[in-house]
């Protein structure tokens, strides 16, 4: 699906005169791909590299435009279970129009960082700024939802909940890859300004964008260890609670055995002591509760 805008009064809107200044591809089909292949000469791969979600970031440039790759998180719904995604975005600079090519249809020029445009390259720019922003808001919300089902844990020890963590952590693993990778194509794009024709205005910004960036992978790298230990945390938890309850199990295993070795020592068909005292099923019965006396004893003072 195509969709054209134009840059009008410092913002992005949907009309405007003249040629349009941003072209947004949402998973274009077979035409709008030999459109982009054929007439504005996309390389091929790189076409694809912008829809695959496992490329990495990347600058290149063709004699007639520049194609960069950047990571973004995909937008998180009920069905994606916990597990957080990221996708590619593929841009093409050219000298008086910007491609963007999307994996789906999602919005792209929504709040703050699009209120004051004045050309293609603020745009660039500011698209790889909100990805950052987004960054930070998944991880965020996985904080507090790996803290919602700690409490869950704490309650059942349910093994759905512990898929669930194990599921948010990898979704932090894929977070501080995609981060990374952006923090070499913002390195690459701020070494080849000149190319890029980016403004003093837009080099100050790009400061801003790498000190984002930087903090975003502090904080993905922080969550992710913390995870990584609270996993390892619940692990020894659940096997420590293992270990008492099958200590205890045995114990009263051993409790139950003793009054049951006796009286079967007693049932035996054989000449045995008490045969003839008229008392001897009393005496039999206050033998067999002795060993779980003793061991109800024992399990107090020893602190089993």
């Amino acid at each position: 699906m195509q969709r054209k805008l134009y840059i009008s009064n410092g913002k992005i809107a949907d009309s405007g005169e003249g040629e349009a200044a941003v072209y947004v591809y949402s998973a274009p089909d077979e035409a709008e791909r030999k459109y982009l292949i054929e007439q504005l000469k996309i390389d091929d791969h790189t076409l694809n590299s912008s829809l695959d979600p496992d490329e990495l970031s990347r600058l290149e440039f063709e004699p007639e435009h520049i194609a960069m790759i950047f990571k973004r998180p995909k937008r998180y719904t009920a069905e994606d279970s916990f597990h957080f995604k990221v996708l590619s975005t593929g841009v093409f600079l050219f000298k008086d129009r910007l491609i963007i090519v999307l994996a789906e249809d999602v919005s792209l020029f929504e709040g703050r960082p699009f209120l004051k445009i004045q050309t293609i390259q603020d745009i660039l720019l500011k698209l790889i700024y909100q990805a950052i922003l987004h960054f930070v808001e998944h991880i965020r919300s996985i904080t507090l939802i790996s803290t919602e089902l700690e409490q869950q844990i704490n309650i059942a020890m349910g093994n759905k909940d512990l898929l669930n963590l194990f599921t948010l952590e990898k979704s932090l693993v894929y977070y501080l890859s995609a981060i990374n990778s952006n923090n070499v194509l913002i390195e690459k794009i701020k070494n080849n300004a000149s190319k890029i024709g980016l403004s003093p205005e837009n080099l100050e910004f790009l400061d801003d964008i790498v000190i984002e960036n930087s903090q975003c992978r502090g904080q993905a790298e922080i969550y992710s260890q913390v995870l990584a230990s609270l996993m390892d945390a619940r692990a020894s938890i659940i096997s420590n609670n293992l270990n008492v309850r099958i200590k205890t199990l045995t114990i009263l295993t051993i409790a139950i055995m003793l009054p049951t070795l006796v009286v079967s020592i007693f049932s035996m068909n054989v000449r045995i002591p008490l045969s003839g005292f008229h008392n001897a099923f009393w005496v039999i019965v206050l033998l067999s509760a002795i060993p779980p006396i003793a061991v109800a004893i024992l399990w107090r003072k020893m602190k089993w």
